[in-house]
C-alpha cells in the first residue's frame, strides 16, 4: 500500500488554494462541501473563482504567492499551469510539515485526493495514488450505480438515533443484527420515498420489540425492451438485493445476469394463447408467499410494469395482504421501439399527440370497441389531412386484421403509414414498414411475431429514413400503395447502420 487512506475534518479549518482557474474551482467547490475555510491565491481568476470571493464564499488575494499563507493552513492544493510554481507550493509545504496536493501531479504531491462516491455522511472514496486516476474516476461510476442515493439520509437517521439504538441493543451481535435490519427492511424503503418521519417511526417501533419482524418486501421492476443497457440504475440495484426474482417471458437473458448470482429466480412468464389467470394467481401466491419469509423479491416485469403489465392488480393484491412494496419504473416498449427503429414518437410537423393502446383485454372486457362504419358521405382522413396523432399498439400482432378493419372502419386512409417493431432494442430487432391497407399482408410475409408493437400515424414514415438500429424491412412501391390485396413483388430489405 503505498498510500495511507484518510479522511479528513477540515470543517471551519484554513485549506490554501493557489490557482484560480477552472481545475482549482473543482478543488474548491469540494473544499467547500466539506466545510473548510478557503483562502485562494492566484495572478488572476476564473469568473466562476471571482463570482465565489464577491459572494462571501473564499478569500481571494490576487498577486504572487506568499508562503507563509501556509502558516495556518492544515491542508494545501496547488492548482496553477506553471510546474515551478506548484513546486514552491509543496516545498512550502513540506517545510512546515504540511500535506499538499498537487493536481494531476502524483510525484509533487504528499496527499491525494480521491475519486468521491457521495452518500453523506457515508462517503466512499476511490484512489490510484495519482498513477491511474482515469482508473480510479471509471471505478467510481461503477460503484456510483450500484449504492442507493437513499442510504444518505439513512445515515444521517442512523447517526442521530445511535444513542438510542446502543441502549436497546447493548449486545454487540444484536447491534450488528439491526444495522443489517435497516439496510434491508422498510426503513430505507420510507426513507427513498422521501417519507424521513415513517422511516423513524419504523425505526423506533423496531428498537421497542426485542426481535425485527422479518424485512420482507416486493419490488415491481420493470425490465425494459430488452437492451441491459436500458436498465434503470435503481433497477440494477434491485436486481442485486433480490433474494427471489419472478421473471416475466418477455425479460430478456441479458438482463435477468446483471442479478444476483444467488437469487432463485422463477420463470413465471404467459405464453400467448395461455391461461393467463391461473398463471397470475400464483404469481400473486408467490410473491406474498416469498415475502412473508422476510425475503426481498424482486417482480421482474418487460417493459414497464405499470403500462399494459398488471402491475396495478398486483399492487392491490399486495396491498390488501399488508406487503411492502415499491414500484421501479422501466422504459415502456413504445418510448424504445421508436427509439431504436428511428421513429419519433411526436413531432411538430406531423403528431402532436400520442396514444398508447392495447389489443389485448380482460375476459369480458370491451376497449376500443369497433367504430360504425361510416356514412357514404362521409371522406376518408387522408395523411394531408394531418390529425396529429400518433398511435401505438401493444400487444397487437395475433389481432392486426381486426385492427386494421377498425382503423378503415373509422375512415383513416388506406395509404396511412405504419410500422412493425419486432423484438425492439434487441440485436434481432426487425421493423416493417408499410401503409394501414397493406400491414396486415406485409406481416404475414415477413412472418413478423410477437413481441412486435405497432405505430400508426405519418411519423411512422420517419424510420425508413432515420433508422439506425436493427432491420429495417420496406414494402415495395406496389405494396405501399395501401391495397390489401398487392401482388407478391418482392420487398426491400436494409440493414440500419448501427
Amino acid at each position: 500500500m503505498n498510500h495511507f487512506p484518510l479522511f479528513a475534518d477540515l470543517k471551519d479549518r484554513t485549506v490554501v488554494v493557489v490557482g484560480a482557474g477552472l481545475v482549482a474551482e473543482r478543488k474548491i467547490a469540494l473544499l467547500l462541501a466539506a466545510g473548510a475555510r478557503v483562502i485562494v491565491s492566484a495572478r488572476a481568476a476564473h469568473p466562476q473563482v471571482m463570482a465565489r470571493a464577491q459572494a462571501g464564499e473564499i478569500e481571494l488575494l490576487l498577486g504572487s504567492f506568499d508562503p507563509a499563507l501556509l502558516d495556518e493552513a492544515w491542508l494545501a492544493v496547488a492548482a496553477t499551469n506553471d510546474r515551478a510554481q506548484n513546486r514552491q507550493v509543496a516545498d512550502a509545504a513540506a517545510a512546515r510539515r504540511l500535506f499538499c496536493n498537487v493536481v494531476d501531479d502524483p510525484e509533487l504531491s504528499s496527499v491525494q485526493v480521491p475519486a468521491i462516491v457521495d452518500r453523506a455522511p457515508l462517503t466512499i472514496a476511490i484512489s490510484s495514488g495519482g498513477a491511474a486516476p482515469v482508473i480510479a474516476r471509471r471505478l467510481r461510476e461503477r460503484i456510483e450505480s450500484m449504492f442507493d442515493p437513499a442510504l444518505g439520509a439513512l445515515g444521517a437517521l442512523a447517526q442521530r438515533k445511535r444513542p438510542d439504538i446502543r441502549q436497546a441493543r447493548p449486545q454487540l451481535r444484536a447491534r450488528r443484527d439491526f444495522y443489517d435490519w435497516l439496510l434491508d427492511g422498510p426503513v430505507l424503503g420510507a426513507l427513498r420515498r422521501g417519507r424521513e418521519n415513517e422511516a423513524e417511526s419504523l425505526l423506533d417501533q423496531a428498537l421497542a420489540t426485542a426481535n425485527p419482524p422479518p424485512a420482507g418486501k416486493v419490488l415491481l421492476v420493470g425490465a425494459g425492451p430488452g437492451d441491459p443497457g436500458l436498465l434503470t440504475l435503481r433497477g440494477l440495484r434491485a436486481l442485486n438485493e433480490a433474494d427471489v426474482i419472478l421473471a416475466d417471458r418477455l425479460v430478456s437473458p441479458a438482463v435477468l445476469a446483471l442479478a444476483r448470482r444467488d437469487a432463485h429466480v422463477i420463470d413465471v412468464g404467459k405464453a400467448p394463447g395461455g391461461p393467463h389467470e391461473s398463471t397470475q394467481s400464483r404469481i400473486h401466491a408467490l410473491m406474498v408467499s416469498h415475502a412473508r419469509q422476510g425475503r426481498c423479491v424482486v417482480r421482474l416485469k418487460g417493459g414497464d410494469p405499470m403500462v399494459f403489465g398488471r402491475g396495478g392488480e398486483e399492487l392491490q393484491h399486495l396491498k390488501r395482504h399488508g406487503i411492502a412494496y415499491e414500484v421501479v419504473p422501466g422504459i415502456t416498449a413504445a418510448l424504445a421501439c421508436g427509439a431504436y427503429a428511428g421513429i419519433p414518437l411526436t413531432h411538430r410537423d406531423h403528431a402532436q399527440s400520442l396514444t398508447l393502446s392495447t389489443a389485448h383485454v380482460k375476459a369480458g372486457a370491451q376497449v376500443n370497441a369497433p367504430a360504425p362504419p361510416p356514412s357514404p358521405s362521409a371522406e376518408p382522413h387522408d395523411p394531408a389531412d394531418r390529425d396529429g396523432q400518433t398511435r401505438v399498439y401493444y400487444m397487437g400482432v395475433e389481432r392486426l386484421p381486426a385492427l386494421r378493419d377498425r382503423l378503415l372502419a373509422e375512415g383513416h386512409a388506406a395509404n396511412l403509414p405504419c410500422a412493425l417493431v419486432e423484438n425492439g432494442s434487441r440485436p434481432e430487432q426487425r421493423a416493417l414498414h408499410a401503409t394501414l391497407g397493406s400491414v396486415v399482408e406485409q406481416a404475414r410475409r415477413h412472418a413478423i411475431r410477437s413481441p412486435a408493437l405497432i405505430i400508426v400515424g405519418e411519423v411512422a414514415a420517419l424510420g425508413m429514413d432515420l433508422a439506425w438500429f436493427g432491420e429495417t424491412l420496406r414494402a415495395t412501391p406496389a405494396d405501399a400503395s395501401g391495397d390489401a390485396s398487392a401482388s407478391g413483388a418482392a420487398p426491400q430489405r436494409q440493414q440500419a447502420a448501427a
